[in-house]
Parts: C-alpha cells; sequence; structure tokens
C-alpha cells in the first residue's frame, strides 16, 4: 500500500456532515465580515458595491478563513466538533501554499454540481477529488 495506509479517515458521511455544520457557521461570517460591511456602506455613504467587488470580497473572507485554519494543524469549529483535521499525504501539518491549492480546487469541485465530492465514492482511498489533486487528506483525530 501507500504511505497514508495505517490513516484512520472520516467516513463519506463525517465528512458531509462536517461541510454542513461549516456552511451554517459561515453564514455567520459571511454576515458579519462581507453582508454588514457592505450594507453599512450603503446606508451610510449612499454607495453600492458592483457585484463583482462583492462576490471578491466574500472569495477572499472565506480564503482567509480556511487558510488559517487549515494552515499549520489548525482546525475550523466543524473540524474539531467532527474530530477531523486536514494534513498532508504524508501526515504533516498542511502549509499555507498548499491550503491555497486546496481552497482554489474546492471551488470548481463543489460548483460542478458537486463532482469532486461524489469523486470520493470511486476513489481508491475515498479522498474529495480536490484533496487527491492537492495531496491532502481529512483524517480522524
Amino acid at each position: 500500500m501507500h504511505e497514508s495506509a495505517a490513516v484512520r479517515r472520516p467516513g463519506i458521511v463525517r465528512r458531509l456532515a462536517s461541510m454542513l455544520y461549516e456552511s451554517l457557521l459561515l453564514l455567520a461570517v459571511i454576515a458579519a465580515l462581507v453582508v454588514l460591511p457592505h450594507f453599512l456602506l450603503g446606508a451610510l455613504a449612499h454607495q453600492v458595491a458592483t457585484r463583482v467587488v462583492v462576490q471578491a470580497h466574500f472569495f477572499i473572507v472565506l480564503l482567509v478563513y480556511f487558510l488559517w485554519f487549515w494552515s499549520n494543524g489548525r482546525q475550523t469549529l466543524a473540524m474539531k466538533t467532527w474530530r477531523i483535521r486536514l494534513v498532508t499525504r504524508a501526515g504533516h501539518p498542511v502549509r499555507p501554499p498548499q491550503a491555497l491549492l486546496r481552497y482554489l480546487l474546492c471551488w470548481p469541485s463543489i460548483i460542478l454540481g458537486g463532482v469532486g465530492i461524489l469523486w470520493a465514492l470511486l476513489d481508491r482511498d475515498q479522498l474529495f477529488l480536490h484533496d487527491r489533486l492537492a495531496g491532502t487528506q481529512l483524517v480522524m483525530n
């Protein structure tokens, strides 16, 4: 087998449950760091940001959130709750460049009908496609 054979990986249901919980937590993050600032900008300065600016702001807020938590062995609250952590295929903490690659690959993996998530059903190690491509894996704490 390969270097990650002895690793205990969470099942697909646990990973999906963690993703669902993460999305609920992110509603508060987005409300505080994206919606509120744009609401205040409109209300106080009588300026409305363009759709592209709002989308870029959204993308960057999530980028910072996930890079912070995925890098150097940290976990999001959802990952802690579901006892999941992100590591390299060799089992080391993920460094910022690799976390960035995973973040960028997550978007098409999810947006294209969840094909990158469904990939785990066919993958020999049950990895999501973005994890396979980024050289990362989710493991149990």
